[in-house]
């Protein structure tokens, strides 16, 4: 399997339709705590306004993935003759998951610029605009596609230039990562992983730092405790998920988990299943 493979294997990703059809107004959205959302415009013009007061008009067919929540609206007039097609936007391990922290807050284009998606595309438009059974599952399917067609078009033309996306599309790194997603399991020297990547240990180091955005070790910590999350809201033992993530004992995965998120296993399963 590719490191996106397992990464998609691990923190898979859930679309849910919600709207198909004409949109007129405005539409705020508040940042809810579980979700991003995909809009593609099939026809007219619509305003994507960010929380930061930034505008972006598309004014043709174009996608826009929000993919963590964010504060946003969408508007349109009536002239506008807006047709979206909507999703909301889940990942297994929550919000905050390698995946969607590897990406952008927006992602806004034109659909002329993504070619490679444009079978898929036609396919979405085509069950929402007909009257097919189970319309509803098939298009959640296609989105979901759509999104993995999508991070192989961001990974194939290195539209990133630092972090996860970069580091997968990056031949010597991600035979690294590959190993690191795979087996976290594994007490990984620097040494260990420049040897895999086929580079020298202060050239590796260097190069994932610049590369990724984090040292391998903190690279390692980060995926442990993202999995660690995600098996905590699974229902897992501690012990169980320790051992599985490389840590001798419950108490080291509770240090090393403190380190990176500032609670303990136990606070944070408590403080993410509160509401809001």
């Amino acid at each position: 399997m590719s490191s996106l493979d397992i990464v998609l294997n691990h923190f898979n990703l859930h679309a849910s339709t919600y709207h198909q059809g004409g949109f007129c107004g405005t539409a705020e959205y508040a940042g809810e705590k579980c979700c991003g959302y995909i809009h593609l415009l099939r026809a007219g013009r619509v305003t994507f306004e960010d929380k930061s007061k930034q505008v972006f008009q598309l004014e043709e067919p174009g996608l826009m993935m929000i993919v963590r929540p964010n504060a946003y609206r969408l508007t349109a007039t009536q002239d506008c003759g807006a047709e979206l097609v909507c999703a909301t936007l889940q990942f297994d391990g929550g919000a905050d998951n390698p995946l969607s922290r590897a990406l952008p807050d927006y992602i806004i284009r034109p659909l002329s610029e993504l070619p490679s998606l444009g079978g898929c595309l036609d396919w979405i438009f085509q069950e929402a605009t007909g009257q097919q059974a189970a319309r509803e599952l098939v298009l959640n399917r296609l989105f979901e596609l759509m999104v993995i067609q999508l991070l192989r078009h961001i990974m194939t033309r290195r539209e990133l230039p630092c972090g996860l996306m970069a580091g997968l599309a990056d031949t010597r790194l991600s035979r690294a990562l590959t190993q690191i997603h795979q087996r976290p399991e594994q007490s990984w020297t620097v040494a260990a992983l420049a040897s895999i990547a086929g580079m020298s240990r202060a050239g590796f180091a260097a190069h994932f730092r610049k590369v990724v955005g984090f040292s391998p070790a903190d690279y390692l910590l980060e995926w442990r405790v993202s999995l660690a999350q995600k098996r905590l809201r699974e229902g897992r033992p501690i012990a169980l998920i320790a051992d599985e993530v490389g840590y001798e004992s419950p108490s080291a995965m509770a240090r090393a988990f403190r380190r990176k998120v500032g609670s303990s296993p136990r606070q944070w399963i408590q403080q993410d299943a509160r509401p809001g």
